[in-house]
């Protein structure tokens, strides 16, 4: 529902029940998902099969859930759709895609994981200054390569986590301040969720889905 607008119970059952959203907007719904993951095995992915979020887990457990959770609705937001649908600046006069936003998160995971965490030292995939502004040009981008990449560096990024002794690990940042696990699986999620909600918007104005 759009911010500002109310509805009734009854206007919401309504709609509902004919299958019917405010402006055209289709339900992500397990029903549903199915028609828009055929175009890319690689980025299938139906709402359920997405982690699930600890409830009553500790503190390390939780962190990592709930980044996987916000990692795997990323996927879910892309899937199905065309590489020239990825590519697409959906909401001007922004410049960002769905597949921007997959490249960005990629450097977003190998800067924070694997040079600050691990210090690897690693370079940039997609550009030569920050990871804060890596990966969002998408012209010449492939699509496949993308999202291999992205793959590899969250199995990076976990495997790092798993070998951490706890979550008082610390790495140095490329300006010289001292990070902790903790600090970076919590700005991680905030990340994600952050682009997470630039994706419901690019996605809605690609093909009109919205939720989940």
């Amino acid at each position: 529902m759009r911010a500002g607008a109310v509805r009734s119970d009854a206007d919401r059952a309504s709609r509902k029940e004919a299958g019917r959203w405010p402006d055209g907007a289709r339900r992500l719904s397990r029903k549903r998902v199915g028609r828009f993951v055929e175009n890319c095995d690689d980025l299938s992915m139906d709402v359920e099969q997405r982690t699930e979020r600890p409830r009553a887990a500790d503190e390390l457990a939780t962190l990592a859930g709930f980044l996987e959770f916000q990692r795997d609705t990323l996927a879910l937001k892309c899937a199905g759709l065309t590489g020239e649908q990825l590519r697409r600046k959906a909401v001007p006069p922004s410049e960002l895609s769905l597949l921007g936003l997959v490249r960005h998160l990629a450097e977003v995971e190998r800067g924070w994981f694997r040079n600050v965490i691990a210090g690897d030292g690693v370079r940039l995939r997609w550009g030569t200054g920050s990871p804060r502004v890596s990966g969002f040009g998408v012209e010449d981008a492939d699509v496949e390569e993308a999202f291999a990449v992205w793959r590899e560096e969250c199995a990076s990024s976990r495997a790092i986590l798993a070998s951490a002794e706890s979550l008082d690990v610390t790495g140095v940042h490329r300006t010289g301040r001292v990070f902790s696990l903790r600090y970076v699986l919590t700005h991680m999620i905030e990340e994600y969720a952050r682009h997470n909600g630039h994706a419901d918007l690019l996605r809605e104005c690609i093909d009109g889905v919205t939720g989940e």
